[in-house]
């Protein structure tokens, strides 16, 4: 049974979504002081920090970690990293695969440390 657009944009974010929560700390006060989130435009999804700028905690700010591209000609999720540079690269031991899941259990175990340090 094939889904329509609506539908796959609907299971990506519920797959974003626990990502993230899975992220989260439990405690609402450490969350004011590091916390996680993703944006999600239908194409490419940005997984970030949340912290507060150091010298103004008033001002919050996000540190994308990680983004996922989806390419709908192929129907294959493509994964980066961002350098110190700040330019996205490829992650190279698995910079692309058709689910989805497998990335997101890739950017958890973060064997290399690009992803969360």
């Amino acid at each position: 049974m094939m889904m329509d657009k609506k539908e796959t944009i609907s299971m990506v974010d519920v797959q974003l979504k626990s990502f993230v929560d899975s992220k989260r700390p439990k405690d609402e006060e450490v969350r004011k002081q590091l916390d996680f989130g993703y944006s999600w435009d239908g194409q490419t999804a940005l997984l970030f920090e949340i912290r507060p700028q150091w010298n103004d905690p008033t001002n919050i700010l996000e540190f994308p970690f990680a983004k996922l591209r989806f390419v709908r000609s192929s129907n294959i999720w493509k994964l980066y990293w961002m350098r110190g540079s700040g330019k996205w690269e490829a992650y190279e031991p698995k910079p692309e695969n058709t689910n989805l899941q497998l990335l997101l259990d890739e950017i958890d175990h973060d064997g290399y440390g690009c992803f969360f340090g």
